[in-house]
């Protein structure tokens, strides 16, 4: 049983931690989902999305998770024996290939391998040799931190004539994709992240010429149909085909209040700061960056474990001697690389107390570090900023 007098600090991409403020808002009683009261947290929540979505777009929502939300995309664009193209760098770039064959594309991958970026140029070759109608490909691969350029993958796709759909699970609300400025046809994402609520919300954020290409598509879906919701959100009042996640909703609508009182900007900019700080403290333990160094990469801060000692147990220990959680490896990177999150409800002392964490957890699996070097390092990115770095309220 977990000494009730540690605190535990979770630090991992999804779920992450909840403000106390949506904690709260979900604690109140239930409320029908007909009933006035809900419909106008509901009509403010769809709102407040197209606001972190960066769209007028209607932004749809499901009962589901973060992968509710990429199947939906899968289920409205997928054409069945058709080509359809994925771009991916890890794991859950990886998700969307299992998604296409299972709504039965001829599935084209495009593997840029776990660590690396999809490039613009590669994905314009493939696209030469693959006239896929739609790419699917992902903003922040959280199984390595890595953060692709979405901006330039749009622009190719579009060159070559295909819509492209982008899963912004965990980078949604963390790092830029200013889906109408960009082009972005299609952009997926879920509550539990930099969203700053619980698992259970999906969001598909189309444009309309995803819209008008899901009509015509010839994939079977029923819970997922676009049409049937963006029929129900359009209307004044809005509604939902389906009995929506009230509770989730209630909490939804108090964290987009903050990240509207924080402001989208200073969002972002709170979320680069966080990654410089981890990425500095790595660089002050000797260790490396899993993946390129990136100053966009403010999502998850993948590091590689030392060699000669066991890396499987480095987050272990972190949680049940230290309590701080965080991810490590998925796949072949078991025990390779330890994962620290910092997208959503985090501010500066999270990450210090999480490399203080680490570097003893290292020091107890047999690694020579000194005690304070990583938080140091961290510490003098904090100072040298000058400005606020906490988590809204």
């Amino acid at each position: 049983m977990a000494n009730p007098f540690v605190k535990q600090y979770l630090m991992t991409a999804g779920p992450t931690p909840i403000p106390p403020a949506v904690s709260e808002a979900m604690a109140q009683p239930m409320l029908y989902h007909r009933a006035p009261a809900f419909i106008e947290v509901y009509a403010r929540c769809l709102e407040g999305l197209r606001l972190v979505f960066q769209t007028e777009n209607d932004v749809l929502c499901f009962a589901a998770s973060g992968s509710g939300g990429m199947e939906s995309a899968a289920a409205n664009l997928v054409e069945p024996g058709e080509p359809a193209l994925v771009a991916s760098c890890g794991k859950f770039g990886e998700r969307w290939v299992e998604l296409c064959d299972a709504f039965g594309a001829r599935t084209v991958h495009l593997d840029a391998g776990w660590g690396n970026k999809v490039e613009p140029a590669e994905l314009e070759r493939q696209l030469r040799e693959t006239p896929a109608k739609v790419v699917f490909t992902t903003l922040s691969e959280t199984s390595t931190g890595v953060v692709n350029d979405i901006q330039a993958l749009t622009q190719v796709a579009h060159d070559a004539g295909a819509l492209i759909a982008v899963d912004a699970v965990s980078g949604l609300g963390a790092v830029p994709i200013p889906q109408d400025e960009w082009g972005v046809d299609v952009v997926v994402a879920g509550s539990q992240k930099a969203l700053m609520c619980p698992p259970g919300l999906g969001f598909a954020s189309a444009n309309d010429a995803a819209l008008e290409f899901a009509a015509g598509a010839g994939a079977h879906r029923y819970y997922f149909d676009w049409q049937r919701t963006v029929k129900g959100q359009r209307k004044d009042p809005p509604d939902s085909p389906f009995t929506p996640a009230v509770t989730l909703f209630l909490g939804l609508d108090v964290a987009l209040r903050l990240i509207e009182e924080e402001g989208l900007e200073q969002v972002f900019e709170r979320h680069r700061l966080l990654g410089r700080a981890a990425r500095a403290a790595v660089r002050a333990l000797d260790l490396e960056l899993f993946g390129p160094e990136d100053e966009n990469a403010n999502v998850v801060t993948a590091i590689k474990l030392p060699e000669g000692i066991d890396g499987a147990t480095v987050p272990k220990l972190m949680r049940d001697r230290y309590g701080v959680t965080i991810a490590g490896g998925q796949g072949h990177l078991k025990g390779r690389i330890a994962r620290i999150a910092h997208c959503g409800y985090f501010g500066a002392f999270d990450i210090l107390t999480t490399f203080a964490a680490f570097e003893m957890a290292l020091r107890d699996a047999g690694h020579e570090v000194e005690l304070g070097t990583g938080v140091g390092a961290a510490q003098a990115v904090f100072l040298e900023a000058g400005v606020p770095v906490a988590a809204p309220a």
